[in-house]
């Protein structure tokens, strides 16, 4: 590691309007080392990384590469200065392969100006050597995992030099194996030299890959220290700025009649034979590994996907297949996995999100009451705790976890007597990770049923008060509270006898 940051922020401030994102916040990078960021949703980690990345030029303080003040006009001049951003979803072109979209506008020529296809794969391929991975020049990008479509944007990084690399919720959507991948790869790029800021809401993650973190709190720099001399306990503390006490505040709760019962439930290729049952005040997680078929059960309940076989019932009513209007109508809710692409309209305010699920209720006339709207919203904004500036603000303004409060809101505004809730702490910070929970416990505590799934096994653990594992499309264990562990989930995971 060399004596000077290879980037740094010196007491840097940033302002939208009323709103003060960055106060005097320092960061520094230095070449060859892991640097992790963290802190809650809305600390100020993303307005910091589009400040590296020259998205947005700070209002006080500088930006220093390689010890000299520097001002990025613009994203374009900050990966020409050696920085690199990998967010957690990429932008590929689709249509184009994988050695075209990393050379997209820089291909090597020949004579005359024609692409040179075979030097263009060569020097994929090297790139790929170079990190470690086996992946083919000629592949079209369409159908890669979210997992080799990050390695694509690396190995386009790093084909344009880049000496700072910024990977932001790189892990999110990954699974296990891929993460592994991830982390081989990173650890490549340190050996040559590379500086990386890591961003990422678990803190596993933070404690073995990285050597130093930086926390933010409010927009305000709290701690920069080696990762060493931390536990768990300490780099929460400095995030929530308090105890954040039991991150699984599982209440006892009364369990009454059967809510949702689900009989032999069966969409050919995708999951056969899935039955089971959620009681009024209980909390059932549906567990297993990615591709196990957890959220397409989830889809085929609500109506969204079609069944071929089987009955689903709420409270002993029986559902049409593929009638997500029926679904509502009999009272389930579903909180999908991907909140922005489909459990929210961007492109709407907060308060008319929360208002879509109940448009007839909110009619006055032949129009909807926009007072009905606010009031409805304000009173769900209260309940759930929800962070904003204005109700008439676009969701999209909102940090990830005050999104998923508002896709929450919207459903909970139903009245539902079954929620379904599909990775319900994805992406959010370990503070709003409590909130969520404690939401959750208050439900069940109410006697609405809820079925959890989630990929987060001490999530799991720490929620439900029975376990359904699934396997290639099959349920393959039922699990009690005190019959739940890491092993026993996972050998039922895994498709291995107990």
């Amino acid at each position: 590691m060399s004596d000077a940051p290879a980037l740094a922020l010196s007491n840097v401030s940033k302002s939208f309007g009323a709103v003060r994102a960055l106060r005097d916040v320092s960061l520094e990078l230095f070449a060859g080392e892991a640097h992790a960021l963290a802190g809650e949703n809305g600390a100020g980690k993303s307005t910091l990384v589009k400040t590296l990345a020259g998205v947005h030029r700070p209002d006080s303080g500088q930006v220093l590469l390689n010890g000299e003040p520097v001002v990025f006009a613009g994203p374009a001049d900050a990966q020409q200065a050696g920085v690199a951003v990998i967010y957690q979803e990429p932008t590929l072109f689709p249509d184009l392969s994988v050695a075209e979209n990393i050379f997209m506008g820089r291909q090597p020529r020949r004579s005359l100006g024609r692409i040179d296809r075979k030097a263009m794969h060569d020097a994929t391929r090297e790139l790929f050597g170079r990190l470690g991975v086996a992946l083919d020049p000629e592949q079209p990008s369409r159908g890669l995992s979210i997992a080799d479509q990050q390695l694509v944007e690396i190995a386009k990084a790093i084909s344009r030099d880049a000496r700072v690399l910024v990977m932001d919720e790189p892990t999110a959507a990954l699974s296990g194996n891929e993460v592994a991948r991830l982390f081989s790869v990173v650890e490549a790029l340190r050996e040559h030299g590379c500086a990386i800021l890591f961003i990422s809401h678990r803190l596993d993650e933070i404690f073995e890959l990285c050597q130093r973190v930086t926390t933010l709190r409010d927009g305000e720099w709290i701690a920069s220290e080696p990762v060493s001399g931390l536990t768990h306990d300490d780099l929460v503390r400095r995030m929530v700025g308090r105890e954040l006490g039991t991150l699984y505040p599982k209440q006892d709760a009364e369990v009454g009649e059967v809510a949702l019962q689900v009989e032999r439930l069966t969409r050919e290729g995708v999951f056969t034979d899935v039955s089971f049952e959620v009681r009024r005040g209980e909390i059932v997680a549906l567990a297993g590994l990615v591709g196990a078929g957890r959220s397409e059960v989830a889809r085929a309940i609500f109506g969204v996907d079609r069944w071929d076989a089987g009955a689903v019932s709420v409270d002993g009513v029986r559902l049409p297949a593929g009638s997500p209007t029926a679904a509502m109508g009999a009272g389930l809710a579903l909180v999908p996995e991907d909140r922005r692409q489909q459990g929210l309209v961007m492109e709407l305010s907060i308060e008319r999100n929360i208002g879509l699920t109940g448009l007839r209720d909110l009619r006055k006339g032949v129009t909807i009451s926009r007072k009905a709207e606010r009031d409805r919203a304000k009173d769900w904004a209260v309940r759930l705790r929800l962070k904003f500036a204005r109700l008439s603000d676009g969701v999209g303004v909102l940090s990830g976890g005050n999104q998923q409060k508002v896709v929450l809101a919207k459903w909970l505004a139903t009245g539902p007597s079954v929620l379904i809730v599909d990775e319900p702490t994805r992406g959010i910070d370990v503070g709003t990770k409590a909130e969520v929970h404690r939401l959750l416990s208050e439900l069940a505590g109410q006697g609405i049923a809820v079925l959890m799934i989630s990929s987060d096994l001490p999530e799991v653990l720490g929620m439900a008060d029975r376990v359904l594992v699934m396997h290639e499309g099959r349920l393959t264990a039922e699990l009690s509270r005190a019959e739940a562990t890491e092993e026993s989930v996972m050998t039922a995971a895994t498709g291995r006898a107990a």
